[in-house]
């Protein structure tokens, strides 16, 4: 395998503004894996769109969806940190290799359970050990990628990954539909989606993930504490994770849950076009909330952009939870899309950004429980009161929350020595009026 370099000299070469998606994309290896991940995305966001619709259809139970989506991310909450130690120890390459392949069989004995009508305990079996699979995974590719680029275009790396995740769930559903119409099954989406993997597992042949120089005080499984010992030397990181962690599992467990809102709210089945309609357009939205962080938010201080996007989703997700016509609520999805990827690609760039390299992979688990790992918590908890008392008052006491997190998300109120300091690659300090923010 060989071994790819940022090239600062080709990115400076291109003049591109920094911490853009263009200045990130002038990186050849973070160009390659880039798009390789993002097809190999198209084919997951398939899979994820059509099984808890496929469980909901067949059961018609907000908590066992709120299950399924619980055991696909609750190994994030159990197992990242351990998945972080391994990967500072093993060689990351290989061991995103070995996870991409055995998620790829994993989708392939999905589509043959699926085929067969299987009890679901084997599909939620199936579904966990995927599940344990990408968390192993998400450490070491996630602690990899930020170091293909610069540290000043970073934002812009984020941005994208941001933007990819939320197009490729556009693009996932749509064509999981186009596939669909001409006769697809949910096994075959499944069977199409396990060959995907081959867009990320080949070009890791050829292009090495960087692994990082540098090492963490703690010794033996006092290891396990590397991550959480960073994170509480420096307040941003603190207050960056609670907030990830409070807003997924307060007001986010409507995503997970979608297929049961839809069916509460609107009175549509996760398997009719109005419902992915629906997704799609709030997915677009989340797209381009993303992708508005490395273009033309680049410049805006992310600090003032967290509490602001966070006061935007209040409203927004108040408004949706009183819809009733899918007609009347498309704007308000793509607007409530739009701000909550906004929110939390602003929240990542801050935390990545206060972040040394070699702390990446002890202190990213963390993001990933807080993030993926709470949003099944919130699920679980979520789906017996939607089934009990409907969706509505579950989506407007989030909207109410979110209020809260605005006001608790104001990073403008720390000082210099909670933030990275510069010669540990941090960026220069620069004051935020607490007061302007609102």
């Amino acid at each position: 395998m060989s071994t790819v370099t940022t090239e600062p000299t080709e990115h400076h070469l291109h003049h591109h503004r920094p911490g853009t998606a263009r200045a990130a994309l002038s990186y050849r290896g973070f160009r390659i894996l880039f798009i390789g991940t993002a097809l190999s995305s198209i084919g997951t966001w398939m899979q994820n769109f059509t099984l808890p619709a496929y469980v909901d259809s067949r059961t018609g139970s907000a908590t066992l969806v709120g299950l399924l989506v619980f055991v696909q991310l609750g190994p994030l909450l159990l197992l990242s940190i351990p998945a972080g130690m391994l990967a500072d120890r093993l060689n990351r390459t290989r061991l995103v290799i070995a996870m991409q392949s055995v998620m790829m069989i994993l989708s392939i004995v999905l589509a043959v359970l699926v085929w067969r009508h299987a009890p679901l305990w084997s599909l939620f079996g199936a579904q966990l050990a995927l599940g344990i699979a990408n968390t192993v995974n998400a450490p070491a590719f996630s602690a990899s990628i930020p170091m293909l680029v610069d540290r000043q275009d970073l934002a812009g790396a984020i941005s994208l990954n941001s933007a990819m995740i939320n197009g490729t769930r556009i693009l996932g559903p749509a064509i999981a539909a186009l596939l669909a119409a001409i006769g697809f099954s949910i096994a075959q989406l499944f069977l199409v989606n396990s060959a995907t993997y081959l867009f990320l597992i080949a070009p890791l042949f050829f292009i090495a993930l960087p692994q990082a120089s540098g090492d963490l005080p703690e010794r033996g499984w006092r290891k396990l504490m590397s991550g959480i010992n960073v994170v509480r030397g420096r307040r941003v990181l603190s207050r960056s994770l609670l907030t990830m962690f409070m807003f997924s599992l307060v007001c986010l467990p409507y995503i997970g849950l979608f297929p049961s809102v839809a069916r509460l709210n609107f009175g549509i089945e996760a398997t009719g076009g109005s419902y992915k309609l629906l997704y799609v357009v709030w997915g677009l939205g989340a797209f381009f909330g993303a992708l508005a962080v490395g273009t033309w938010l680049a410049n805006f201080d992310k600090r003032r952009l967290i509490p602001i996007g966070m006061l935007a989703f209040a409203v927004f997700l108040g408004i949706f939870s009183l819809m009733s016509s899918v007609v009347v609520a498309l704007p308000f999805a793509a607007a409530l899309g739009f701000v909550y990827f906004m929110s939390a690609t602003a929240l990542s760039s801050v935390l990545q950004q206060n972040l040394a390299d070699h702390e990446r992979a002890s202190a990213m688990p963390l993001w990933f429980m807080a993030f993926g790992g709470t949003i099944p918590i919130g699920n679980l908890i979520a789906g017996p009161i939607m089934d009990a008392v409907g969706a509505r008052w579950v989506l407007g006491f989030g909207a109410v929350f979110a209020v809260f997190l605005a006001w608790w998300a104001n990073l403008g109120r720390l000082g210099e020595r909670d933030f990275l300091p510069i010669e540990a690659g941090g960026e220069p300090f620069q004051p935020v009026n607490a007061n302007r923010l609102f």
